[in-house]
């Protein structure tokens, strides 16, 4: 789920591949609930399952989802205060600003938020995906609707962070690591990741 893709210090917060329908279902760069139901593919036992926009009443949502995605998988790889960085970096404030300068999806499973990934000046960022789904399809669904974003709005190099959980998700993707990072996130812990890239192929 990009700082970082994955699968936000924030108030209330607790605690394989779908297939080539996408090609039409972003025609023109327009997601009209995008249904992935079952004459589409599934992505689990659930027939109601759609990638659209973000929406301002999403937020509080998001927020939960995000903090529940970093809480659960990055406290297994990363130390205590690079779990926090995520956190503050993920906020509900900049969860919602990212939403204005550039675009949000959301993957909506039975009414229900299970994942998220924005795009902003060609950087793909905070993408994820609630563990208890991972692994279901819906991370590359998801990335695809990205792509696809991007493509039509003339990007033709994407770039995103990489986390520690999800190196082998992008690198399947066709994401290149350009370089390896590490952040001093203080009492000698440090939060490691890499750059990667992505040369998209015209339409």
């Amino acid at each position: 789920m990009v700082l970082f893709s994955g699968s936000a210090s924030a108030p209330k917060a607790t605690s394989d591949c779908i297939r080539d329908c996408f090609r039409d279902c972003f025609r023109d760069n327009v997601y009209p609930g995008l249904n992935l139901g079952a004459h589409e593919g599934r992505m689990s036992h659930s027939d109601n399952v759609s990638i659209r926009r973000f929406r301002e009443p999403d937020l509080c949502q998001l927020v939960r989802l995000i903090s529940e995605t970093i809480g659960i998988s990055y406290a297994e790889v990363y130390p205590p205060r690079a779990v926090q960085f995520f956190k503050d970096f993920h906020s509900e404030k900049k969860i919602a600003d990212r939403s204005k300068t550039g675009a949000t999806l959301v993957v909506e499973e039975d009414g229900e938020l299970v994942a998220t990934g924005s795009l902003v000046d060609g950087e793909i960022l905070a993408v994820f995906v609630h563990p208890r789904l991972q692994k279901g399809g819906r991370g590359k669904a998801l990335m695809k609707a990205l792509e696809n974003e991007a493509r039509a709005s003339g990007v033709a190099e994407l770039g995103l962070s990489i986390s520690l959980p999800s190196k082998r998700f992008y690198e399947s993707l066709g994401y290149k690591i350009v370089e390896e990072k590490s952040r001093d996130v203080g009492e000698g812990q440090r939060l490691d990741f890499w750059k990667a890239v992505k040369q998209l192929p015209k339409s």
